[in-house]
């Protein structure tokens, strides 16, 4: 039990078994305020566990790193990333892991659908986050990125989290259209598999363009998705429990029949879905490629909604990028049943698109 209801909890039962004294006299009246104190404590499940700021409800953007942009931007130019703008040379500075950091690199800013995209080039040679990143993992989404209020309720999350054992990645900002915004990245990636992310800008972030090709989800892959979830659910985030996919028939690895049954858990406290997918080892399939390819858990892939499966694997195709693993949900062509498609896109910047189409 949480300690707000806990504390809540004594406190009510203390008042009401000290005016329980006159037992026979108020025989009437203790159910009654029994009731009363259950009330009150069961009430506060609901105020304890919502907690959670508001501004995890809405995904600001993501800061993807990548050690090539000139090669990556192309890529993702001609699969949907529009509205590109380029911050050459910038420097950003705060601190990282609590020491003075100063930090060069090659940003771009653009949108995938609903989805804003920073992403990020660090020179070679420096210590911070993006470099870590990449020394570790290679290319990929270090961080989803949340936009808070004012620079008061950025303060309260560092504090909050603080108080639950999280540090501070690191915190830089950038002169962003000369006005500075602020990015906050918390250490959750070791535990959580990402780093959870604030940014900040007086008058606001730029809003998001919502173009063809909407992101559905993200989907971190992990091998220990309990103990994944008990830690964010420690952070005040909704845990995902894990129900399990059943091999399919119609399932395909590079072109290859594949019967592969896996968990699969959601998270939907933001406008875009979080899907957790904990594999096994055996048979190949692409979520332990990407695992044993980038030596970390982390998020595999981003879902995009299409309207003709088949159309959008055909366009992907004449851009180089083929169908790693498919697969279906449901009676396929009824309702609440559909059908998705892996590209192996991961060669441009360390992260798949799963295609989907629903009926």
């Amino acid at each position: 039990m949480p300690p707000c209801i806990l504390l809540s909890a004594y406190s009510c039962c203390f008042r009401f078994l000290g005016n329980a004294g006159g037992f026979h006299q108020q025989q009437k009246e203790i159910p009654l305020r029994l009731f009363h104190c259950l009330v009150v404590v069961f009430s506060l499940v609901g105020t304890c566990s919502a907690q959670l700021p508001d501004y995890y409800k809405t995904v600001n953007r993501v800061t993807w790193v990548v050690g090539n942009i000139d090669k990556v931007r192309p890529a993702w130019a001609t699969l949907g990333l529009s509205d590109i703008e380029e911050y050459p040379n910038i420097q950003l500075e705060g601190q990282f892991h609590g020491k003075p950091v100063t930090i060069y690199a090659w940003q771009i800013t653009g949108h995938l659908g609903n989805l804003t995209v920073d992403m990020i080039q660090p020179a070679e040679g420096q210590a911070n986050a993006y470099t870590s990143f990449l020394d570790k993992h290679g290319d990929g989404i270090l961080s989803i990125v949340h936009e808070v209020p004012n620079r008061q309720a950025l303060e309260k999350e560092i504090l909050r989290m603080k108080e639950k054992e999280v540090a501070v990645l690191q915190q830089v900002t950038m002169q962003r259209d000369q006005v500075p915004a602020t990015y906050t990245y918390f250490n959750t990636e070791p535990e959580g598999k990402f780093a959870l992310g604030l940014v900040y800008q007086q008058g606001g972030m730029p809003g998001t363009a919502v173009g063809p090709g909407m992101v559905s989800h993200f989907s971190p892959v992990v091998w220990d998705a309990a103990a994944v979830s008990a830690y964010w659910e420690k952070l005040g985030f909704p845990a995902f429990p894990m129900g399990h996919a059943r091999p399919r028939a119609d399932s395909r690895y590079r072109d290859k029949p594949l019967s592969l049954a896996f968990d699969v858990g959601n998270q939907r406290h933001a406008q875009i879905r979080y899907e957790w997918i904990s594999p096994p080892p055996t048979p190949a399939n692409i979520y332990a490629d990407f695992l044993n390819k980038h030596h970390r858990e982390g998020i595999q892939h981003i879902g995009v909604e299409v309207q003709d499966l088949a159309k959008s694997i055909a366009a992907y195709e004449k851009l180089g990028y083929h169908v790693h693993q498919s697969g279906a949900w449901g009676d396929v062509g009824k309702p609440q049943s559909g059908q998705y498609a892996y590209m192996d896109t991961d060669s441009a910047g360390g992260i798949s698109v799963e295609l989907l189409q629903r009926y």
